[in-house]
């Protein structure tokens, strides 16, 4: 499956182009397309190390726990800002690499495995609710069967409530 991305491989192109080619600054070239600058960065940096395919979207990216640690361990003993080691590892985004760093200062290399997506299977299941009768007007003896119901409640509780105040009396 393939991510979409919010610029075309045609737009990040001429872009990149532009400031390789032509010699136009990056902070020119996102004051007049409307685009961030550490976008045109990245789209750089990218087509510098990869050429055309580095700009291509592709599919979203597993990695493996031990991909991940020595990602980790290279940005830390190499001190490789976030944007150097994205573009040597193949990260996508630099927010991924963020949380796998905070994910391993925290719990060391439990913190990087993988974790298992979706619903606990030992989460409760939803309560599930009578079904809504229909709007359409009741017949007599449901009228009756409904308000049988409602004094039965009404009762309980004031039952409930007597015994209570008893207890506080006590």
């Amino acid at each position: 499956m393939f991510r979409r991305s919010k610029y075309g491989y045609s737009f990040r192109l001429r872009c990149v182009r532009e400031v390789v080619e032509k010699g136009c600054s990056i902070y020119e070239l996102a004051k007049k397309t409307g685009v961030m600058e550490s976008n045109i960065r990245s789209w750089v940096r990218a087509f510098e190390l990869k050429g055309k395919e580095g700009l291509r979207s592709g599919e979203r990216s597993t990695y493996s726990e031990k991909f991940k640690v020595e990602v980790v361990l290279a940005v830390k003993r190499e001190r490789l800002s976030l944007n150097d080691a994205c573009s040597r590892f193949n990260v996508r985004n630099e927010c991924t690499l963020t949380r796998w760093i905070q994910d391993y200062n925290r719990q060391g290399i439990e913190g990087v495995k993988s974790k298992p997506k979706g619903r606990p299977p030992n989460m409760k299941k939803p309560i599930k609710r009578k079904p809504r009768k229909k709007s359409a007007p009741l017949t007599r003896e449901e009228e009756l069967l409904r308000e049988n119901e409602y004094l039965r409640a009404e009762n309980e509780l004031l039952k409930k409530l007597q015994a209570l105040v008893q207890s506080k009396k006590k």
